[in-house]
This record gives structure tokens, C-alpha cells and sequence, in this order.
């Protein structure tokens, strides 16, 4: 199925990989040919996409980069190096979507009949079964902006600005990339999400540009009125002794610096809900929540919300992105700071990944444990960080922008 969407210069293929949540809609759903696409810089895009949206009434699948935070907050600039690429935002009406649900496959398109269907239906069939390597070319060297000792100094500057009181938490994050390195992007999806399958993986292609994604975090996910927000925030590793693992498991959940990190990004998704939602219906759900996935445990939080009915679904996405769990509190103040330390642009990475329904329902995660890829210059990329705080220790959370990183650098190494 994905071999088949990727034929088209334009796809998106979501996978939860079968784990099991009362939220999940789909097992997996495909998204390829784009029949139109809107493509915007940050200043008038989520009245864009509405408006895309308003037009066509149809699904819609795209993403929301990082960036976008130069249009919900003005006077915020982007001006470290891209090597990727992605436009701040792009949503495309496929001509074909596939959804897998519950042992069927569903099959629609625009003005689509059963014959047409049926032909889809063949032609993912029929395609050919191979092993693509990952890499089509020597490994290259991976290299960062942010080596050991800047990561340190930065970190520890960062804690000079929580003390001064500028900010309580702060997501800082550093790039790895490889330069002058082919890749066969299906078979870098596959391989990352063998490795470290997860609810929110993806793969997304964008003309030369592509996300392969092993995100374990839902950024929001409108159901009618009702919206939810799951940060994530607090994690530990996995051991395969499990009474060591379980003892991992209530180390995190009873950790005082994991809980603080994890309220602080409930308040914040919290206040950003409110400012779209029925007053009084904000409500956290889940505090603290342990979740296991295939490398690491992670804290998980939820938070609901009932909207207006009339509200466009573009308004609570505006006011509450970008996430977060990718920010810091405050996230004004701490968004200038990350453009000040950081050393490059996120772009897609921090972003969002999803869909948008014919009735303006939606659903996105948030683009972590992603590998991004530019064929055009044969440029491949991967971020990851962590959540500084006054308590930080700088080198325990470099380890943990390594841990995170494990699964991708393997994911290249073979």
C-alpha cells in the first residue's frame, strides 16, 4: 500500500501500528494523488487552509511545520539553516484515499464508483514485493551544529534565563544530519518503524522532500465539539528484565523533576485550549500516565475540551500551536530563546502531521523520532531534545537526546 502511494509525487500513509487506544479511528489510512494543494508561508495560512478547506469540503491531509509560530505570534523570525526544505504549511485533496479499519478496507475518492475502487484495490495488490536497501550510497559521517560541549554550554545558559526568571522550562533540541547520502525513503520508514513502531508513525512525501516518523505523541484531534491534547513529557529507558523494567517504569511515574516538566505542559495546553473553548469545559482526563512503547516508557497527559459548535476548526489549531510539549513555558518567551540557542531551523520537525475530514474533524500527531529527507540535495536530518529546567542536569539531558536518537541512527547505520 505504501509502495503504491509513493509512486505519486505527493502521499501520507498513518499507521498506529495496532496499539490499542479508545481514540484511534483508523488502523491506518493512506492518502496519494493530489487533485489540489495549498502551499503557504507563515503570516495568512490557517485563514488559508479554512478557506482551502470551506472550498473543497473534502479530506484534506498535510502538515503544520514548526515555523508556523512566526504567524501565531508575531514579531517570532526563523533564521537558522534548512536543509530540507518543507513549506511552513501544505494540506492536498488526494484522489485517493484508503482506510484500514477493523479487518476492511475502505476505498473513496473524489466522484469514485466501486469499479474504481476495485482498480485501486488491484493495483496495491499488484505491486511488486522487494527489499529496498535503506541507503543507495557509503555511509557519510553524522554530523551536528551542536557538538557535546556547545550542547553543555547552551543547556546551562538556558538554566541562567529560568533563574533570571525569564521562563520555567525550556524544549531545546539539536540536529543530526548527513550530507551527499542516498536513500530510499519506503524502506527508511519501514525500517524506523520495525524498529521502533508507534501510534502516530508516519510517512509523508512532499515532491523531493520526505518524513518517515515513529512519533509516540498526538499533538490534538478534533471529534465534533470535542477536542483532546496529549503531551508527552517525562521519560525513562526500557530493560528487558521486567522487574527491572517495571521498577523503570514507577521510578518515572514517582519522579518529582518528570512530574513537574509534565504539569507544567498540562497548564500550558490547558490555557491554550481556553482560548477557543466553552468556559469551564477544559479538563485534564489522564495526569501522569505510564505508557510503554518499543524503546522507551513515556508520561502522558490528556487534556479535553468542548468548542462552539460554529467555531472553524482553524481556530483552536491556531491558538495552540505550536505544542507545548515542543515549546517550554512560557512559550512566547521560551520560543525566542530556542531561536536564540538553537542552531537550526526545525521546519517540519516540532511540527504536525494529519487530517483534516469533509466535516472539519482532524487528527495530528506531533513530529518527533523523525528522520526528514531532501532527495533534491541529498540531504537527510533528524532532531531530537529534551525539556531543560532549573533542575536539569546538562549532561543527563544530552544522554537523553542520545537515547532518542538511538533507534534512528540505527535505522541508517543497518
Amino acid at each position: 500500500m505504501l509502495d503504491w502511494g509513493n509512486q505519486f509525487n505527493i502521499c501520507c500513509f498513518l499507521d498506529n501500528n495496532s496499539y490499542d487506544s479508545p481514540w484511534h479511528q483508523y488502523e491506518a489510512i493512506l492518502a496519494a494523488d493530489a487533485l489540489q494543494t495549498l502551499e503557504v508561508t507563515a503570516g495568512n495560512a490557517f485563514p488559508a487552509l479554512q478557506a482551502f478547506h470551506n472550498t473543497h469540503q473534502d479530506w484534506l491531509f498535510g502538515h503544520l511545520a514548526y515555523d508556523l509560530k512566526n504567524e501565531t505570534v508575531p514579531g517570532l523570525q526563523s533564521q537558522h539553516y534548512d536543509g530540507i526544505g518543507f513549506p511552513d504549511m501544505c494540506f492536498f485533496l488526494p484522489r485517493v484515499v484508503i482506510q484500514l479499519q477493523k479487518g476492511q478496507v475502505h476505498i473513496g475518492g473524489e466522484s469514485f464508483s466501486e469499479q474504481d475502487a476495485f482498480a485501486v484495490y488491484t493495483a496495491c495488490l499488484r505491486m511488486p514485493v522487494h527489499v529496498a536497501r535503506v541507503r543507495n550510497s557509503p555511509l557519510q559521517p553524522l554530523q551536528s551544529r551542536l557538538d557535546h560541549q556547545r550542547y553543555i554550554t547552551a543547556v546551562k545558559a538556558l538554566q541562567q534565563h529560568i533563574l533570571q526568571g525569564d521562563c520555567y522550562e525550556v524544549n531545546f533540541c539539536r540536529e543530526n544530519y548527513m550530507e551527499q547520502i542516498s536513500v530510499h525513503p519506503p524502506a527508511l520508514f519501514a525500517q524506523l518503524n520495525a524498529l521502533s513502531p508507534a501510534p502516530f508513525a508516519a510517512y509523508y512525501r512532499l515532491d523531493q522532500r520526505y518524513m518517515a516518523c515513529s512519533s509516540p505523541e498526538r499533538f490534538m484531534q478534533k471529534t465534533g465539539d470535542t477536542v483532546i491534547s496529549q503531551p508527552i513529557k517525562g521519560t525513562s529507558r526500557k530493560d528487558p528484565d521486567p522487574a527491572i523494567d517495571r521498577q523503570l517504569q514507577q521510578q518515572l511515574f514517582h519522579s518529582a523533576k518528570e512530574r513537574a516538566e509534565n504539569v507544567m505542559v498540562v497548564d500550558l495546553v490547558r490555557n491554550d485550549l481556553s482560548h477557543t473553548a466553552l468556559q469551564g469545559t477544559v479538563k485534564v482526563t489522564e495526569l501522569f500516565g505510564i505508557y510503554s512503547f518499543a524503546n522507551v516508557h513515556h508520561m502522558i497527559s490528556t487534556v479535553a475540551a468542548q468548542l462552539p459548535p460554529q467555531l472553524p476548526f482553524t481556530e483552536v489549531l491556531h491558538t495552540a500551536f505550536p505544542m507545548g510539549s515542543m515549546t517550554g513555558a512560557p512559550k512566547i518567551r521560551v520560543m525566542q530563546l530556542i531561536e536564540q540557542y538553537e542552531q537550526t531551523r526545525r521546519g517540519l520537525y516540532s511540527g504536525a502531521v494529519g487530517y483534516i475530514t469533509p466535516a472539519g474533524d482532524f487528527d495530528f500527531n506531533v513530529v518527533i523520532r523523525s528522520m526528514l529527507y531532501n532527495a533534491g540535495n541529498q540531504y537527510l536530518s533528524f532532531q531530537t531534545g529534551s525539556a531543560i529546567t532549573f533542575y536539569s542536569d546538562p549532561e543527563k539531558e544530552w544522554e537523553e537526546c542520545l537515547l532518542k536518537a538511538a533507534v534512528m541512527e540505527k535505522t541508517i547505520i543497518g
